[in-house]
């Protein structure tokens, strides 16, 4: 079941989200995320944009969420987006079923362009990305430094019809 996110779904939501900082460069976060803040970021993103999780048998298995690309106006139709999957869950259509779902959301509000930056290598959110019809845009060059590593970022962009 997919299903808009709360508050409430925080303790979840930073069980899978730790285990990315803790252990991938696929988040350049690097100090775990505590309960509280991550109930303030769910309600600061659904203020104005989604935040979709899916739950299996009451368990939340993902999320997804779209952010603002930029603060400046003329950014207003143009977010990033967000998915991530329990490590424990791994290739179910978990992922796809998420982005699908925000993806109809960003489409009913008129966003133009969504935007996924994806630490690289990431071969499993590539494809993803593309799956959708993302296009790779832009890669730079270690612009990031985790676990005595530089690590690339690369970037998707869709435009929604």
């Amino acid at each position: 079941m997919i299903r808009p996110a709360t508050p409430s779904d925080a303790a979840a939501i930073i069980a899978i989200y730790n285990h990315y900082i803790t252990n991938t460069t696929i988040t350049f976060e690097e100090i775990p995320v505590t309960e509280e803040e991550m109930a303030r970021r769910i309600s600061e993103v659904s203020a104005s944009l989604a935040w979709y999780v899916e739950e299996l048998d009451g368990e939340v298995v993902g999320y997804a969420y779209a952010t603002p690309w930029r603060a400046r106006s003329a950014y207003r139709f143009s977010v990033e987006s967000t998915v991530y999957v329990s490590p424990q869950h791994p290739r179910k259509g978990i992922g796809k079923r998420l982005y699908q779902a925000l993806l109809d959301d960003l489409r009913q509000r008129s966003i133009h362009v969504v935007i996924g930056g994806i630490a690289q290598p990431n071969t499993a959110s590539v494809a993803l990305h593309e799956h959708f019809g993302f296009e790779k845009v832009a890669h730079f060059k270690q612009v990031g430094r985790k676990f005595e590593q530089w690590v690339d970022v690369a970037y998707w962009e869709l435009l929604l019809p």
